[in-house]
């Protein structure tokens, strides 16, 4: 039985194709009047059937010369009337087609990307050199172990004026207490001043006006000590600047500011804490009556030295650096201005200008012994009243009055011989202090008492009577 032309199908050795499509294909040897004659006939001859099948043979290797490896693994095979040509999935060219490194667009020598250089897990071409990275620390590999030593530093904020002020307030008022300028430069180095550095000396100096004597001569000791260390010239001229503007407001609280800021001026020149060229900047330049006054004084007080020197009497010796004889001299003179007057207010104000509460006992040891030495009981109850008013107002501790007390009670022997009723107006004097409350009763209790003994004379015939 012989089949018909439409059905014949010849599988090659790449594929299978169909004998429609030898037909549409077949336009020089074979041609389609001839099959249609073949096909009219419905019989095969065996040299037909042997004529047609090398025909077909040839025809598929021509192909398969022509189409590229990947040309032949995309064509499928298709019984639709297109008549495409496609190879065997199942080809061993096919799979290789699939891990083919070379180009799959069809051009250039089919040679690897770059070189051999690119693509997942490769280094880079044959012999390239790479150079030494630094280690970025955002690196999700970065390992801080290996990195070698590890320098740790504290980043510390630069402080605002609202900041600034809370922070050096609390330093200055300490260094009033304690006077130790190295302390105060250590903790300004832990601050992060910024470009407000030059503040500090402003209001150092604003709350020193508002202090004591002492307290403006320990912040001129500290302004000398931090210049050229801590603060320069150029920011003590401009915390000068400042306060000078300033003074208008800091003449409210502490009229005599004026005076003060120009010693301040004249002492910090002197030190070489500001330039000479200070004063001269504002000469013909100063409109503010407050502020020609201060560099008026600073003027005055430069222009009174031949030489440039220290003003370290500018602010005069306060508190415990003036010497011991010096006190003495100065509460001997408070109290006899005291007895004149009588001005107990005017004692007190003297007394707190000394600032010297430490030595206050001496003051209370000059009071008794004042007493002891005057006549009458005037001048005994003005003592009590002075001793008393200091005992109130807390200017006078009880350790300060025990201390002064005690002293006489020591040294009330020695008394006797220039004072021979020492003794009886020592007893009157405690027993007054202790109704006013002055001293408490324990003192009062140890005060020595003269014994009451009768000497030899010549009517008792050498014996002691009793």
């Amino acid at each position: 039985h012989v089949l018909p032309v439409s059905a014949w199908v010849y599988a090659g050795c790449s594929g299978v194709f169909s004998l429609e499509q030898g037909k549409g294909e077949e336009d020089e040897s074979y041609g389609s009047d001839d099959l249609n004659e073949l096909e009219v006939n419905g019989n095969w001859t065996p040299q037909e059937k042997a004529l047609h099948e090398a025909r077909l043979k040839a025809k598929a290797k021509r192909r398969l010369r022509k189409s590229s490896s990947r040309d032949s693994n995309r064509e499928s095979i298709s019984d639709s009337v297109s008549g495409e040509l496609s190879t065997d999935p199942h080809s061993p060219k096919s799979k290789n087609a699939v891990n083919d490194r070379k180009s799959r667009t069809g051009k250039g020598r089919g040679l690897p990307k770059k070189g051999g250089a690119g693509g997942k897990g490769v280094w880079g071409a044959a012999g390239m050199v790479y150079e030494v990275e630094e280690p970025d620390a955002k690196d999700p590999n970065y390992d801080e172990s290996s990195q070698g030593d590890t320098i740790y530093a504290t980043v510390v904020p630069e402080l605002d004026e609202r900041e600034l002020e809370k922070t050096i307030n609390p330093i200055v008022q300490e260094y009033f207490e304690h006077g130790d300028t190295k302390e105060v430069e250590m903790l300004l180095r832990e601050l992060n001043l910024g470009h407000h550095k030059y503040e500090f000396s402003s209001l150092a100096v604003s709350l020193s006006l508002e202090g004591k004597a002492s307290h403006r001569e320990l912040t001129s000791r500290l302004l000398s000590d931090l210049s050229g260390k801590v603060l320069s010239e150029k920011d003590m001229s401009r915390a000068f600047d400042k306060m000078l503007k300033e003074l208008p407001d800091l003449i409210l609280d502490t009229p005599e500011a004026p005076q003060m800021l120009g010693q301040f001026i004249a002492r910090a020149i002197a030190d070489h804490a500001l330039p000479m060229s200070f004063l001269d900047c504002y000469k013909g330049k100063v409109d503010c009556d407050h502020a020609r006054a201060a560099l008026d004084r600073a003027s005055v007080l430069l222009s009174m030295k031949t030489k440039i020197m220290r003003l370290d009497n500018v602010w005069g010796v306060g508190g415990g650096q003036r010497p011991v004889k010096h006190l003495i001299k100065e509460m001997n003179l408070l109290l006899k201005e005291y007895l004149v007057s009588g001005e107990l207010s005017e004692a007190e104000h003297c007394l707190r200008d000394l600032e010297v509460p430490h030595f206050h006992h001496e003051l209370v040891y000059e009071a008794v012994v004042m007493a002891l030495e005057s006549t009458g009981d005037t001048a005994l109850q003005m003592m009590v009243k002075l001793l008393k008013a200091f005992w109130q107002t807390g200017l006078i501790t009880l350790d300060q009055m025990n201390r002064g007390f005690q002293r006489v009670y020591d040294e009330l022997a020695e008394i006797s011989l220039d004072v021979p009723h020492a003794h009886s107006i020592m007893e009157t004097f405690v027993d007054l202090c202790y109704q006013d409350s002055v001293i408490t009763k324990q003192l009062r209790d140890s005060c020595p008492t003269r014994g009451r003994k009768r000497f030899v004379s010549e009517g008792d015939g050498g014996l002691v009577k009793s």
